[in-house]
């Protein structure tokens, strides 16, 4: 893959991960280096590292969707699995601004996952997915599902109190591919959308992934939906929390928006979906 990416471009300097946390500290250095784009080639996880890496600094992140999910990608329009494509937007250099979340002090970019979510990130494993593929995260959702639900508690920006089992937290439309959780979401309105599903057992797991795929979860009584500036969420036991796929750490966690935003090579935006 480095020799495909490289083939790119003559002017592309790539530097290649080994383990976690190398991509955050490679693009720190190119920012102190003087690099003015920097372009996170890989999948979700290799994204967030790379924007916490240049999160606050005058650079333009780029974008090559090759990992094993890239949603970010998606919900810019960055055309998936194939390289000369996702490479001619850098090249075009149309630049988008767009609002860059955080939770407490680690950015994101696409979604927060608390409760079940982050437990079936934690508990899918790479062994895990190599062995099974994407059975393997089924079968994790399934056991995670099979535990007693916490209690998260969820305050929003103007002081109203929400309870729940599980909550996600988007910055963007999609979750985990394809399937559009977050309808009101846009990338540059300084607004997070929030889903708090109510309960957790198999049947009501299974009831919610059914209403997601066929975009009526918003609909359900026991699903909550709504846009806030800054939330703050909480529980009396240890609930975990990921960001764009990867852990991070255990509640309590405040979500918002950094001071500056994040400034992205792009595909136009479809006028259709023009932010107000």
């Amino acid at each position: 893959m480095r020799e495909a990416i490289q083939g790119l471009s003559i002017r592309a300097v790539v530097r290649e991960t080994r383990a976690a946390g190398d991509a955050e500290a490679m693009a720190e250095r190119a920012v102190e280096q003087g690099y003015r784009t920097i372009v996170a080639a890989g999948g979700d996880g290799t994204v967030n590292e790379v924007v916490n890496g240049i999160a606050g600094a005058d650079v333009t992140l780029g974008i090559l969707p090759v990992g094993t999910m890239n949603v970010f990608a998606l919900e810019l329009g960055i055309p998936q699995n194939n390289l000369k494509k996702a490479w001619a937007v850098i090249e075009q250099g149309r630049c988008r601004e767009i609002d860059l979340p955080c939770g407490n002090d680690e950015h994101f970019v696409q979604l927060a996952g608390v409760g079940l979510d982050a437990e079936v990130v934690k508990q899918t494993t790479p062994d895990f997915k190599k062995a099974l593929g994407p059975a393997s995260y089924v079968l994790s959702l399934l056991q995670v599902a099979a535990r007693k639900a916490p209690k998260i508690v969820v305050r929003s920006a103007d002081g109203k109190v929400r309870r729940g089992s599980f909550v996600l937290v988007g910055n963007g439309r999609y979750y985990g591919g394809p399937l559009v959780l977050f309808r009101n979401a846009r990338l540059d309105d300084g607004l997070l959308d929030v889903v708090i599903f109510k309960n957790q057992s198999h049947w009501d797991v299974m009831r919610y992934l059914h209403a997601i795929v066929f975009g009526n979860h918003q609909e359900l009584p026991d699903v909550e939906y709504f846009q806030t500036k800054s939330v703050q969420v909480s529980s009396d036991t240890d609930v975990p929390v990921e960001l764009d796929g990867e852990m991070v750490g255990v509640l309590p966690y405040e979500f918002g928006f950094a001071k500056r935003n994040l400034h992205v090579l792009a595909p136009p935006m479809d006028r259709g979906r023009k932010s107000k």
